[in-house]
């Protein structure tokens, strides 16, 4: 079948890339020539293990290809996928300018049936919106509009997108659904579940998973607070819940709250949907007010482990991203720690292996170092923020040498309370109760 791709962001390459390895003839579509003739050259825009493998193997094999002509690709292609970005408004709600831009066109340059799914996370009724800017534009043909969801994470997004764990599809009509089961035929080998439902259900089943395990998060690290005060170790805890069946392992490891493109997005969203329903999503209110304060928790326990004042102090920050194997910055907690040390008159030397570069335009007056080592050089303390694999290995004598005082804050847990304090550190965690017996400021 012939795709076309509108939108080669995180979601719209990766969807691209996965729908021509399956042996779909795609075309990826975006409107800024230079990323367009970058991809053209080899060069990814984004860091996702295995992607940059996954496009040039099917650009050799003539199933991919990069425009800018919007025209051509909506007039030549079966299906359109549309993936553009839609970011959060300042009252949670999601901008779909974007997406309506791209319904335009292809009202405008329709020649024949055409399969029209909504690959962007987007607030229910985005597909009868779509439905009416189509209808409104007088043609003749036949649009039939898709939601299809994405559920990709960041780091595994081809696993995702090669062996997912269901798909959905909402469908306008059944002619549509069995459209989209071709296009994912290989997937039926696999044994994929297929969730086949109306296109409401589907574009609130998205925001209702990322509202679920964001608040599984947020969960955790509120037990990590109770842990920290009742002489508790929240791994432990973890562990036990985890075991029930029911809840599962998963999205329980305790640390400074959820950050990246979908979660701080999606539980706005789903809180902004709610309410312009007449109803108060409660949890998902309460999700989004605790995250936030989770993030000044991580502040003040920096601040306490260096004896309750980091001025004129400088600390070391290992991870940058708001997780490892990959180079996003977006809504990173690292964010308002960085700010937050810094409003209190701390210096801040930061590495993290891909995303130092994308940090750049969130931060001032940061040193930015290649190693964990020459991060550490002079420090008054070493954070880990991010669970980056390097971080978890490091030469601790090295660490130590390097630091101006021994203390390390692990923010993501990575190491062992027992032994770092056998290497002689002051060595400072979440939800441990014994990391520290201090006055608590939070």
């Amino acid at each position: 079948m012939e795709i076309a791709v509108i939108g080669t962001g995180y979601v719209g390459l990766v969807t691209g890339a996965g729908l021509a390895d399956f042996g779909n003839d795609v075309v990826c579509v975006d409107i800024d020539v230079k990323k367009i003739e970058a991809l053209r050259n080899g060069a990814i825009p984004i860091y996702e293990p295995g992607l940059d493998t996954l496009v040039s193997k099917n650009v050799a094999e003539k199933r991919l290809r990069f425009t800018t002509n919007l025209s051509e690709a909506i007039v030549r292609a079966r299906a359109i996928f549309i993936a553009v970005g839609t970011p959060p408004r300042a009252d949670g709600s999601a901008d779909l300018r974007y997406v309506e831009e791209v319904a335009r066109s292809i009202a405008e340059h329709m020649n024949g049936p055409k399969l029209i799914i909504t690959k962007s996370t987007v607030p229910i009724g985005t597909g009868k919106m779509i439905e009416k800017i189509i209808a409104e534009s007088g043609t003749s043909h036949k649009a039939s509009v898709v939601s299809n969801p994405e559920f990709l994470r960041e780091g595994s997004a081809i696993e995702d997108f090669m062996k997912p764990d269901r798909v959905v599809i909402g469908a306008s009509d059944d002619e549509a659904a069995e459209l989209m089961k071709e296009i994912y035929a290989p997937l039926h080998s696999l044994e994929i579940p297929f969730v086949v439902t109306n296109v409401e259900s589907s574009e609130l089943i998205k925001y209702a998973a990322n509202g679920f395990l964001a608040t599984k998060i947020t969960f955790i690290n509120e037990i990590a607070q109770v842990c920290e005060r009742v002489g508790a170790n929240v791994q432990d805890v973890a562990i036990g819940m985890g075991l029930d069946s029911r809840i599962g392992p998963k999205f329980l490891q305790a640390g400074p709250g959820f950050g990246g493109s979908c979660f701080p997005k999606d539980t706005s969203a789903m809180a902004d949907i709610s309410r312009r329903h007449g109803y108060e999503f409660q949890i998902m209110e309460a999700v989004l007010r605790v995250n936030a304060d989770i993030k000044e928790r991580m502040v003040g326990k920096i601040v306490d482990a260096l004896g309750g004042d980091v001025k004129g102090k400088t600390i070391g920050i290992l991870g940058l991203a708001f997780k490892p194997e990959t180079d996003d910055m977006r809504d990173s907690p690292t964010i308002p720690i960085i700010k937050g040390l810094q409003k209190k008159g701390a210096t801040i030397r930061a590495y993290d292996p891909q995303a130092v570069e994308n940090a750049k335009a969130f931060f001032e007056n940061v040193t930015y170092c290649d190693t964990a080592y020459t991060t550490a050089e002079g420090c008054d303390a070493l954070v880990i923020a991010t669970e980056w694999n390097e971080f978890r290995a490091l030469n601790l004598e090295r660490v130590k040498t390097a630091l101006r005082t021994p203390v390390i804050v692990d923010l993501r847990n990575v190491y062992d309370r027992v032994r770092m304090r056998g290497e002689g550190f002051q060595y400072f965690s979440v939800g441990r109760a014994d990391d520290m017996r201090r006055k608590r400021r939070h």
